[in-house]
């Protein structure tokens, strides 16, 4: 059975091989790159399911990295270590491409707990039908792609944000969704700015499934709940 492979990127020796070797104990293959310069090599070599990126590297930076790579391969889950803990920041980070973020320092089950749901969220989209995608309404629905479309129209491209919690919504749609569920498999937890992030993603999946209004789809607000995608 074939493992499942990281691409980590850090600079710094002793972090970078204590982090390997945790996640290699996980039964996780792990590429470790030291420099953001070899990054992209590293990639189209190794290929990988997932990428966790230090943002402070020589050569490179994690963000300019992560924006590469979300633009090549939409699918990826990427993961942003950073010591920066400024909102813009963190926002820069999902602007960039990022999946999810953990700030450094860091305990090693974090890591591999959000790891983890990244992937799992992932497979979903792996495991959907690449060439018919998701029936929304009138919508299909591509995880691959990060792509909704509407008929002939030109395809609503998503953000990888957009596409995992459109995924968890659609996996099956009209189910209630809790909003507990969602942050702690999306952003691995609840806190308030993480909350905050999710009412942000929630607008603009409206305002990208709102493209025809006779689409009749409706993303609803289950007050104390969560969500729902009625179609």
């Amino acid at each position: 059975m074939s493992r499942t492979k990281i691409l980590y990127v850090e600079d710094e020796p002793f972090l970078g091989k204590i982090v390997k070797e945790s996640l290699e104990s996980r039964q996780f293959e792990v590429r470790l790159v030291a420099d953001g310069g070899q990054v992209m090599a590293a990639f189209e070599q190794f290929r990988p399911d997932a990428c966790v990126l230090d943002v402070m590297l020589p050569h490179r930076d994690g963000f300019s990295l992560g924006e590469e790579i979300r633009q090549k391969y939409p699918a990826v889950p990427i993961l942003f270590l950073t010591a920066k803990v400024q909102t813009e920041d963190v926002l820069q980070g999902f602007r960039s491409g990022g999946s999810d973020y953990v700030r450094k320092p860091f305990s090693m089950e974090e890591l591999i707990v959000r790891l983890q749901n990244l992937l799992k969220i992932s497979q979903l989209a792996v495991n959907s039908n690449p060439q018919d995608g998701i029936v929304i309404g009138q919508f299909r629905f591509f995880p691959n792609r990060s792509e909704l479309r509407l008929g002939d129209a030109p395809p609503r491209l998503l953000s990888h944000r957009e596409t995992e919690l459109l995924l968890m919504l659609a996996s099956p749609p009209n189910t209630n969704v809790a909003r507990k569920d969602i942050l702690d498999k999306l952003w691995g937890n609840d806190s308030f700015f993480n909350s905050r992030n999710l009412d942000v993603y929630i607008s603009k999946l409206r305002d990208a499934l709102r493209l025809r209004e006779e689409a009749g789809v409706q993303l609803l607000t289950l007050k104390g709940v969560g969500y729902r995608l009625v179609c």
